[in-house]
């Protein structure tokens, strides 16, 4: 039996058409691409990415890295706990050792992960070989299969091509929050050539171009896709918000009846009406939106 059949996903995840007078005025149509509803633990592109690296850990116990809000360290804790996995999560910040566990956090370790803190300078030097090694040493792990931050490596990338492969002839554009670029890197492979990715980045600092474009190189050989960032709409940063982005997310949920997770899929969908307002948009475009999680909790 494979992970996949254990896990029994919903595939492909439903497309869902909005009826939103801040697109239809200017002639657009608005999907949401509703991988929230993958499965109801393993969320979205987080369930993309991690089902080729929980194969290709076979049995191993799992290690990976997160901050104290990841929604990647949850969802490994959940597959951990599906599949009888052990897993580790590298937490960081040494200073979070000595305090209560965050929900986020807690319920990585409800569900069996174990937790290791470390500094930050430490976590900041994690894909470093040495580095990596001196960190699996401390958390006891040296055998471990280790799966980067936020999942992205060159599995995690040819597998959220489905997502793309899943899209091609749905819209003309599609869109997606972004984090660490992995989900991007793929999803713009598997669209076909008439289609173009747009990438939402949650995070400050205008790193994640490169970033996605290496990753592409590395599952591909080659940059693939038609895919463009805008960077506009982070919002202060990752696991950051404003009253004005709580706001809008909590009318999107009222209009809509779709809940809307913060950290990612309100910048997203935030974004695109900004966008819409702004003319990006040829009229008659359909533009679908990858609602990538969930709220937590």
């Amino acid at each position: 039996m494979t992970v996949l059949d254990t896990l029994r996903p919903r595939l492909p995840s439903p497309v869902q058409e909005l009826s939103d007078p801040r697109f239809t005025r200017h002639g657009l149509r608005l999907l949401l691409k509703r991988d929230d509803l993958i499965h109801p633990e393993i969320v979205g592109n987080k369930w993309r990415k991690l089902v080729p690296n929980l194969a290709a850990a076979a049995g191993r116990t799992v290690v990976t890295f997160g901050g104290a809000y990841s929604n990647h360290l949850r969802a490994t804790a959940a597959a951990g706990r599906l599949l009888g996995l052990p897993t580790v999560g590298v937490v960081r910040g040494q200073e979070l050792a000595d305090r209560p566990l965050n929900p986020s956090l807690a319920r990585c370790a409800a569900d069996g992960m174990r937790l290791h803190f470390v500094d930050r300078s430490t976590y900041r030097a994690k894909t470093d070989p040495a580095a990596l090694a001196r960190v699996l040493r401390a958390a006891d792990a040296e055998d471990a299969y280790v799966v980067p931050e936020g999942g992205s490596n060159v599995l995690a990338v040819r597998g959220c091509r489905a997502l793309g492969a899943e899209l091609v002839g749905r819209a003309d554009v599609v869109a997606i929050a972004c984090g660490t670029g992995g989900t991007l890197a793929g999803l713009a492979a598997g669209l076909a050539p008439d289609q173009r990715c747009l990438g939402v980045p949650v995070l400050r600092g205008g790193f994640l171009s490169g970033d996605t474009e290496s990753l592409q190189h590395r599952a591909f050989g080659a940059r693939r896709g038609d895919w463009t960032l805008d960077d506009r709409f982070h919002f202060g940063g990752y696991a950051r918000t404003t009253p004005e982005l709580d706001a809008f997310a909590d009318d999107f949920e009222q209009r809509h009846g779709v809940p809307v997770e913060r950290l990612y899929v309100a910048k997203l969908l935030f974004g695109l009406v900004a966008l819409a307002g702004e003319g990006a948009f040829a009229h008659g475009t359909t533009v679908a939106a990858v609602v990538t999680g969930r709220p937590f909790p």
